[in-house]
């Protein structure tokens, strides 16, 4: 009775041992699976390669921005009044000195005779105080040479002195009341001047594109105060792009470096810029700094207010050592990839400093200091987690694409 009861228990206890140790088995192969090693290191793992290649690699930049003219110019009055005639609109073109807009002159007209006026009156009496003076004159040399001779006394010679010295004084007035009256003219011909307001704006004289209006803010027979607003006419070519750059790329940046642009109105068309201005401070509440493009613009295709996005190449190496992103493997701190043998059997970790990314490209050189020389033909792209320096490999499918001798592509 007792061995029949011991059987049945021996059989669980077996069973029990049995599956404790295929549980303790399977720990032990993924945490060695975790270490980079197989389960089985004498069967080859499985992995995927890509190809290892020399060639241009860019470090590009896509910033978003505004364009803005370079130069905008608010026109407006000088004195205020009724507008009688304005004679432009939005998108018209504009020349340097054109009239834009005619105020109402009655009163400035009947202002310029009133002072030209004054002055004819000023000058007369200048020409009337030039004669007594001239008179006074006279009268002063007689007296002395009668008085010189005793047959004038000295009270009667004294009278002609003071009057020719109050005659000269006469006169400096009479010049003065011709200079303020000269004034006054000139004064009053200038403010008619104003009631023509004209387009003027300082900027480079060679420009040989014409301004264009912008805005436009009154109609004809409005009434204006001075230094109202009547328009506003904008610079077209060229035109300036406005991004705002980040510290990690500012440094990178440089005045006269070469900018493609593209916008939604174009968008299969890129317009190349440079940079013309770069802020030497940055914006607290953004952290960033303001950057501005000059781009031709002689056709006028690019508008003020259009958002573009400008394409700046940073860094480039024309030789670089080249890999997929995916050969990229961190491992024990260090950064690497594994670099697959001629006959495809093996495969060596050689550690790596990244370079330059541009998309799923990556430049790598190898950390040893030869410039990447030894990191050529092809590198594993999937299943480097399960391998080490002594795992077979076996690659599986088709192999990628062909490779010279020399790891460059055909």
């Amino acid at each position: 009775m007792r061995a029949a009861v011991r059987i049945p228990l021996l059989g669980v206890a077996l069973v029990a041992c049995a599956w404790g140790g295929r549980q303790v088995y399977l720990k032990v192969d993924a945490s060695r699976a975790s270490q980079g090693k197989s389960a089985r290191p004498d069967l080859p793992v499985p992995v995927e390669v890509g190809p290892v290649i020399r060639g241009l690699i860019r470090d590009q930049r896509t910033f978003s921005g505004t364009l803005e003219p370079k130069t905008r110019v608010v026109v407006a009055t000088k004195i205020s009044g009724r507008v009688e005639r304005i004679f432009l609109d939005m998108s018209d073109k504009v020349e340097r000195g054109q009239v834009i807009a005619e105020l109402e002159d009655d009163e400035f007209v009947q202002g310029v005779a009133q002072a030209e006026a004054d002055l004819a009156v000023a000058r007369a009496n200048l020409a009337r105080a030039e004669s007594a003076l001239t008179i006074a004159e006279r009268a002063l040399e007689r007296a002395r040479a009668l008085n010189e001779r005793g047959m004038e006394s000295e009270s009667q010679f004294d009278v002609a002195r003071s009057d020719y010295l109050a005659q000269g004084a006469a006169l400096k007035v009479a010049q003065a009341q011709v200079t303020r009256s000269e004034s006054a003219a000139e004064s009053a011909k200038i403010r008619l001047g104003y009631t023509k307001v004209r387009a003027t704006w300082s900027s480079d004289e060679a420009s040989p594109a014409p301004w264009v209006v912008s805005e436009r803010w009154v109609q004809q027979g409005d009434t204006v105060a001075a230094n109202a607003p009547l328009v506003a006419i904008v610079e077209l070519h060229p035109i300036t792009a406005v991004l705002f750059v980040t510290e990690r790329d500012y440094a990178l940046l440089s005045v006269g470096q070469e900018v493609k642009v593209s916008t939604e109105a174009y968008p299969h068309e890129e317009f190349l810029g440079r940079i013309r201005r770069i802020s030497p401070v940055f914006r607290q509440s953004s952290r960033q700094a303001r950057v501005e493009l000059e781009i031709a613009n002689a056709q006028e295709r690019l508008k003020p207010g259009m958002f573009v996005r400008s394409r700046v190449i940073l860094r480039e190496v024309p030789d670089a050592v080249i890999v997929p992103e995916a050969a990229l493997l961190k491992r024990g701190g260090q950064v690497g990839v594994f670099v697959v043998d001629e006959a495809g059997s093996s495969a060596r970790w050689v550690e790596v400093q990244v370079g330059i990314r541009e998309g799923e490209r990556v430049q790598v050189i190898e950390v040893s200091g030869v410039s990447g020389e030894a990191i050529r033909g092809r590198v594993v792209t999937l299943g480097q987690q399960l391998i080490d320096a002594s795992s077979k490999i076996t690659i599986p499918g088709p192999s990628t694409a062909p490779l010279t001798s020399a790891g460059r592509t055909p």
